[in-house]
């Protein structure tokens, strides 16, 4: 039902600074309010406007336009006093007496009295700033809403009270947040005919929870809806979608918001009405249907408050939706897998935390099965491994390795020959292998392509390029992956063999024995320090640098400008292709150096510690340490101890820097990816050069075109499934879920406030938990959080220097983020799997890095007491011993196969 605007316009004031004209730029009916009609806030005044010359259902109105406020805080002599005001802290009740104490002048009154007398009855009179609904900001519910209004007097006490609630406390601290200056603020006051409603509540146009655009998500309850607005009440919530109800819960409505002698009051709701639908089935239709043609009259989803009277429905408010999300699909939740083989999360996998872009999906997976294979037949022989039965697909959008069962079944049959040769001369032959071979030839093919000119290859060959590099990288990996147990078990034994049979009460742990020495990640901060150190020598350039806006990287001016270019060029030539996800969708330093960035401009600013000093003092400890174990043990002992230590201090340097190198070719190949995507773009196969990542192989180089609403709901298909927890092992049910705690994650299906992981560096801290997805979320780390991440590649190493503790889905006591979190001695608390999904960015939380636990803390919570911070074993350092495992399974089997050795050399 369509209700009228005023049909005709009341007796003018002449007083008014001209009469009509006058009129109207301060107080207008909703029919004389059109697009772009900025004195009207631009909020529920300009929408209403439009609304009624479009024919939607809006209760007649008018609205007091920003310039009616303006001259009533001129006339009253109070505007400088809230200027002034609104800059000290607790000004809010302040400015509210500056209004209470004025009354609105003698004409603008009797206008206001004279429109509202035309509207006849009750009136609702609600709150419009000029500040609302930014992009990217939302004002809304910040000011004030009157309902049941009647009389003149009550009728301007309202609308001063509406310009009055421009400045509480919470409006005004929101605004600085915002960075929004008080004297550019303003309130426009809608004055709007009072529907008695049987049923009120919001609807928006597009699904806030999840972005889609297609689905309409409305909450209704039982009388007006200022308790749907307040929170006050439990709503019925649909989702309509293509014409029908989708989904529906029907709540128990306790309370109803309705009429009183002036103004409103909640009641009970009859007991026989608590559980029944405010809206059947065909009237959210025919409301849905409304929220879409409003919707498509302004050209955007929105934000829309409804009544409805004798089944009748009337809009009384519209606004734009602010800060939807990307739309995304509902998360997977069947993980069930072809029968045959087995599934695993691990390895490289780890380096690939979320769902995979499609383009990179289809590469992967080939490139990584010819890899497995050539590192199969080396190891295990041929035959160790036939067609079709390794590869990595994804289940769910998730990379999974996938073994046959009989490939599976063979390998560890051969498995003795693949170790003997693996740990030949305590690994050393893995280490040539590397160094030798698998680096020199993946620098190579890199170099080689990095010297083409891509506008001279073809389509076709330049996409065989990305394959070639992606080849590269992959068989790469391999070796580096002969590398990893290698270092990994020695550490292992060596911790083992210390805590055993070495350490004495008041000893450092293992680990010391291990930090200070010299690799890629540690070389990659100490040449951002020294950066950084260099820069401070020039005050000029240090200003103009630390005044850059977040997320840019200044040229540099002055003298100093072009060594600052130089330099910083040389940084990221040399450390540049750290990933943060091996998905080439994911950007290098190369590609984005904002984040490297930020972290100088951190030591810039005098944050953050030497790392040169930190290595040294490190090194001295660890020397330290070292001579004093050796100078007690008796001979047997310090022989082995000697082996031992000399064995993992030698592996553990060279397996992070074979890791660091892995992303070698993906600054090129994202070139190339790139330069394709711009090749789609012109012949209109894409929109965007970045829409390249999801298209499908074999779409890449033309054939069959995805429309722009299948990439859209690929797009949302992918964020849908990045919000799943993927399982460590599939299919679930069989033999081999005995083996998931060898696997660097906990368990996805922790519930209370206490989360549990590997103890991968010792400490305690309570802080704020700083939740990060990548490194476009870098430059809200501050000095003191809590890393909170689904897992730290060496390109995460900047923010080491930032954080107090360090928190991730997926890793073990022996991955990267244990390694610098030891040499930074911070707390750790790695492989829970669930952290990013469980902890609230800027909650705070305690890390235990002893005990392997991080307990989710609340309002009124506060830091731990002594007591608390001997945390009993409970079962956690049990679980972080049994994700030692599998480190611990591989260092047995080295100790077996040296002594097996060892024997063999002294028979000769």
């Amino acid at each position: 039902m369509v209700m009228p605007a005023l049909s005709h316009r009341p007796p003018t004031m002449s007083s008014v600074r001209g009469g009509t004209m006058a009129r109207m730029a301060l107080i207008r009916r909703f029919d004389e309010i059109g697009r772009g009609d900025v004195d009207v806030a631009g909020g529920k005044g300009a929408n209403l406007g439009e609304l009624v010359g479009g024919g939607f259902p809006v209760p007649p109105g008018f609205v007091l336009t920003t310039g009616a406020y303006r001259q009533f805080v001129a006339e009253s002599g109070i505007g400088a006093e809230i200027l002034a005001l609104a800059a000290e802290p607790g000004a809010a009740e302040r400015i509210r007496g500056l209004f209470t104490a004025s009354t609105v002048p003698g004409a603008m009154a009797g206008e206001i009295t004279a429109m509202a007398q035309m509207l006849g009855g009750a009136v609702a009179v609600r709150s419009s700033a000029t500040a609302e609904d930014l992009e990217g900001a939302s004002f809304a519910g910040q000011q004030d809403t009157y309902l049941n209004v009647r009389g003149s007097d009550a009728l301007l006490v309202a609308v001063r009270d509406c310009w009055a609630s421009l400045w509480t406390e919470r409006a005004i601290a929101y605004r600085a947040r915002r960075g929004i200056e008080p004297s550019s603020v303003a309130l426009a006051v809608v004055v709007q005919r009072m529907v008695e409603a049987d049923a009120a509540g919001v609807m928006f146009t597009a699904n806030p929870a999840n972005g889609r655009r297609d689905e309409v998500v409305i909450s209704a309850a039982w009388g007006l809806g200022e308790s749907v607005v307040s929170g006050a009440v439990t709503t019925d919530d649909l989702v309509v979608a293509q014409g029908r109800v989708r989904s529906r819960t029907t709540a128990d409505k306790a309370v109803m918001t309705v009429y009183a002698d002036a103004g409103t009051e909640d009641r009970p709701v009859p007991p026989q009405r608590r559980r029944l639908p405010v809206l059947d089935d065909a009237a959210a239709v025919e409301l849905a249907s409304v929220g879409l043609r409003i919707e498509k009259h302004f050209g955007a989803p929105q934000d829309i408050e409804w009544v409805r009277s004798g089944g009748a429905f009337a809009v009384v408010q519209a606004r734009p939706v602010t800060a939807l999300p990307e739309p995304e699909a509902a998360p997977p939740t069947d993980w069930t897998v072809p029968p045959g083989a087995y599934y695993f999360r691990a390895s490289i996998v780890e380096q690939l935390p979320d769902p995979l872009s499609p383009l990179f999906a289809d590469l992967v997976d080939g490139s990584v099965t010819r890899s497995l294979q050539a590192l199969m037949r080396e190891f295990a022989g041929d035959g160790a491994v036939r067609d079709g039965e390794v590869g990595l697909p994804t289940v769910n959008g998730y990379a999974y390795y996938r073994y046959s069962y009989g490939a599976l079944g063979r390998m560890m049959l051969r498995s003795p020959a693949a170790m003997r040769l693996l740990w030949s001369a305590q690994g050393q032959g893995a280490q040539a292998r590397w160094r030798e071979h698998a680096h020199p030839h993946y620098a190579g093919v890199v170099e080689g392509w990095t010297r083409r000119a891509l506008g001279d290859i073809g389509d076709a060959e330049l996409l065989a390029g990305v394959v070639e590099l992606l080849d590269a990288g992959t068989a790469y990996y391999t070796s580096v992956q002969t590398i990893i147990p290698i270092a990994a078990s020695s550490e292992a034994l060596l911790t083992q063999f210390y805590e055993r049979l070495v350490r004495r009460a008041g000893d450092p742990p293992a680990p010391t024995l291990l930090l200070g020495f010299d690799s890629a990640p540690i070389r990659a901060e100490k040449s951002l320090y020294d950066l950084a150190t260099w820069v401070r020598t020039d005050a000029p350039l240090t200003a103009e640098l630390l005044a850059a806006p977040p997320g840019t990287v200044p040229d540099g001016t002055g003298p100093a400008g072009e060594e600052w270019r130089t330099r910083f060029r040389a940084h990221l030539g040399a450390f540049g292709h750290s990933v943060y996800n091996l998905d080439f969708r994911n950007a290098v330093p190369a590609d984005d150096p904002a984040p490297v960035f930020d972290t100088l401009r951190f030591y810039l600013d005098g944050g953050g510690t030497d790392p040169h000093e930190r290595q040294r003092r490190s090194a001295e400890n660890r020397e330290r340490l070292a001579a004093a174990v050796q100078a007690r043990l008796d001979p047997a002992r310090r022989a082995a101890f000697g082996r031992l230590l000399r064995w993992a201090q030698s592996a553990a340097p060279v397996r992070e820097d074979a890791l660091a190198d892995i992303g070698l070719a993906w600054p090129q190949m994202r070139r190339m990816v790139a330069e394709l995507g711009r090749r789609r773009v012109a012949d209109a196969t894409i929109d965007a050069p970045a829409d390249v990542y999801w298209l499908r192989h074999h779409e890449v180089l033309g054939g069959h075109a995805p429309t722009a609403d299948e990439l859209a709901e690929r797009k949302a298909l992918w964020r849908g499934q990045r919000r799943a927890t993927p399982p460590q092992m599939l299919p679930k049910g069989t033999v081999w879920d005995r083996f998931e705690s060898l696997f660097p994650a906990g368990s996805p299906d922790q519930s209370g406030d206490v989360l549990r992981g590997t103890a991968a560096s010792a400490g305690r801290v309570t802080a704020t938990a700083r939740v990060l997805a990548g490194p476009e979320d870098f430059r809200r780390m501050r000095p003191g959080d809590v890393l909170v991440a689904s897992i730290t590649t060496p390109a995460w190493t900047t923010l080491f220097a930032l954080a107090s503790g360090v928190v991730t889905d997926i890793g073990g006591p022996l991955s990267h983020s244990s390694i610098v979190a030891r040499e930074y001695g911070i707390p750790a608390v790695l492989g829970t799997n669930v952290a990013t999904r469980r902890i609230e960015d800027g909650q705070l939380v305690r890390v235990d890095g002893d005990a392997g636990t991080v307990t989710l803390l609340h309002d009124g919570d506060g830091a731990p007491t002594a007591a608390e911070a001997a945390v009993p074993d409970d079962g956690s350092r049990s679980a972080g011993r049994r994700r030692f495992a599998a480190p611990a399974v591989a260092a047995g089997l080295a100790v077996a196969l040296w002594r097996r050795r060892a024997a063999r050399s002294r028979g000769r």
